[in-house]
């Protein structure tokens, strides 16, 4: 009887570590990321900063595990060209970003490299400002995808769009129009190249959720707008009832990859 029991158990706790290592394989943890802005007030800031980023920073990034940051600036007719950089930089965990800045101040290649920005004296900073918004992935896009583009980086346009909400509840409202009302699945099926989705956790506007498409051209952009506004699902899921009057302001911004960001 103890050795039917015996095996019994056994089969029990095999059972339930396969139970548990599945459901562990199907949850996908989400990715933190960062958007950091450099304001800029001139041409030798910018030149400054694109320099400690091409030849200190991204290095660094890359060499703790971190292989595809995003660098990017304002197009050409916007009124911010020459005024911001803008870094996206994905995140294994919250830890990973915590520990970045400490393992940066110990990187003897990395403050070599970065020497001039990092001992910038007070009255000739490399720049006027740094802002930075920290988000949680979306559950319904856990990770950060790379787009797939392959004309000139001169010619790519990325849009990132901000969407704040009246209340915290409205805010989640409209979060789950993107993953349960599938609209993320709208935008991949009409080849929006998303490269992220993601709530914001700390910024200045909230509550807010940001995320970034990408395009070959402005004219690409919007013809696929265009298709994405004619689209039967959208259609449909922009009058539901249960989605109405979820965003109090659409911010968009759009950008150009710089030639040493990583896509």
């Amino acid at each position: 009887m103890i050795t039917s029991f015996i095996k019994h158990s056994v089969c029990f706790l095999v059972l339930y570590f396969i139970l548990l290592t599945g459901y562990s394989q199907k949850k996908v943890s989400r990715e933190i990321f960062e958007i950091k802005t450099y304001r800029l007030t001139s041409s030798q800031q910018a030149a400054q900063v694109d320099a400690f980023l091409k030849d200190a920073f991204l290095p660094a990034l890359h060499r703790y595990g971190i292989k595809e940051v995003g660098v990017f600036k304002p197009l050409e007719t916007d009124s911010l060209h020459g005024k911001r950089i803008v870094l996206l930089i994905p995140y294994r965990s919250l830890q990973q970003f915590y520990d970045l800045s400490d393992l940066l101040m110990r990187d003897e290649t990395f403050n070599q490299a970065g020497k001039k920005y990092l001992e910038a004296v007070y009255d000739n900073p490399p720049y006027q400002r740094i802002e930075t918004i920290l988000l949680r992935a979306f559950s319904g896009s856990p990770k950060m995808e790379v787009p797939v583009l392959t004309n000139a980086r001169s010619e790519r346009v990325y849009e990132l769009r901000s969407y704040e909400s009246h209340t915290e509840r409205i805010y989640q409202n409209k979060v789950k129009m993107f993953n349960a009302g599938d609209e993320i699945g709208l935008f991949k099926r009409l080849g929006f190249n998303a490269v992220f989705y993601g709530e914001v956790l700390v910024g200045n506007h909230q509550p807010n959720l940001m995320y970034m498409t990408t395009f070959a051209n402005q004219a690409a952009r919007d013809e696929h707008w265009k298709l994405f506004i004619e689209d039967p699902q959208w259609k449909k899921l922009s009058t539901m009832p249960e989605y109405q009057h979820n965003v109090s302001l659409n911010t968009i911004l759009f950008l150009r990859p710089t030639d040493y960001s990583d896509y």
